[in-house]
């Protein structure tokens, strides 16, 4: 089969090979999969560079996510050749390729409102999102939701479920066309952080109380500007440091102000709830037969594009996701 390969660690256009590799097999308790969609999310370009938290032996495969046909259960495996899944392949042997073997355990059955590409977008982020606004935040109905790159892959599923649990939303873009895409969303006010004053803003647009809840997988400046505009009794989610700079939260502050500062590392639900993961599936599946959730899809690129593509997300120079699809011939 065909599968992107990284031998050494660099900048994703650089380091990414598409190569021919031996048909993987499903061994005890797993699934062979034809990856029907892999979406690309910011930590496949932070695989790539050897910035992750989890390093895997070179060479890998990067993909993270998936939308997959099962091929073939290995022994011990259940599961319905043809269902279609979703999963996230264990690495070093990620999505970016034909086929993909994964654990039957973790697999969820892909939402039949959502196409491929949308499927294969909606696990991490929107889970992500979920536990972020519900578990972490508990975000109610008539606050104020603030967003940091609310365009982007993570920030606008944040953006449909902060509308979903009925919230006011604010989002924070970068540039014309993404504020566009950010409106479309839904957002109530959108701001543009090359352009305006976000702390003002959002001042102003909460009669100076400032936000109840925000979002932020950003980091650097966002966080900072975040801290000068929460609410009083307000929840800022901690959720990546996509800007690349991590920032230090200044304790006397979220004192003083009576703020909470909440971390979110929702690979580690897997460990600690997996029930939460499926019980949370259903939830954004039936959000999505709704019509209230629907991935926001800015580009799907063939196999042989995956590269290029995941060169744009860690550049932000992308719109919503961007979704590799392993049988489509031309870019789109």
């Amino acid at each position: 089969m065909k599968a992107w390969r990284v031998h050494a660690n660099g900048e994703p256009r650089e380091v990414m090979r598409l190569e021919d590799v031996p048909d993987p097999r499903p061994g005890p308790g797993q699934l062979l999969l034809r990856v029907r969609a892999a979406n690309i999310n910011f930590p496949d370009a932070l695989l790539c560079r050897g910035q992750y938290q989890a390093r895997p032996p070179l060479p890998f495969t990067p993909g993270v996510e998936i939308c997959g046909e099962i091929l073939e259960a290995g022994p011990g495996a259940t599961g319905e050749t043809g269902a279609r899944v979703l999963a996230q392949p264990p690495l070093p042997d990620g999505g970016f390729a034909e086929l993909a073997v994964v654990a039957a355990s973790g697999v969820l059955p892909a939402p039949d409102a959502l196409d491929d590409a949308e499927a294969a977008a909606l696990h991490i982020g929107y889970q992500t999102g979920w536990f972020g606004l519900h578990r972490r935040a508990r975000l109610r109905a008539g606050e104020t939701l603030l967003v940091h790159a609310a365009a982007g892959g993570v920030g606008s599923a944040a953006v449909q479920l902060g509308k979903a649990a009925g919230a006011r939303v604010i989002g924070v873009t970068g540039g014309p066309e993404k504020a566009r895409a950010a409106r479309e969303l839904g957002c109530d006010l959108v701001l543009d952080r090359r352009a305006d004053d976000v702390v003002a803003a959002v001042k102003e647009a909460t009669g100076g109380r400032g936000a109840d809840v925000v979002y932020d997988p950003v980091g650097g400046e966002a966080y900072a500007q975040s801290a000068r505009c929460v609410a009083f009794e307000g929840r800022i989610v901690v959720v990546g440091f996509a800007s690349g700079t991590i920032p230090s939260p200044a304790l006397n502050h979220a004192l003083v102000k009576n703020y909470s500062i909440l971390g979110l590392h929702w690979g580690l639900y897997h460990l600690h709830d997996p029930a939460a993961i499926a019980a949370c599936h259903e939830e954004l599946t039936k959000l999505a037969a709704q019509g209230v959730v629907k991935p926001l899809i800015g580009g799907r690129v063939p196999l042989a594009g995956a590269a290029q593509a995941v060169q744009r997300v860690a550049d932000g120079a992308t719109t919503g996701r961007v979704v590799v699809l392993p049988g489509r011939e031309e870019t789109r």
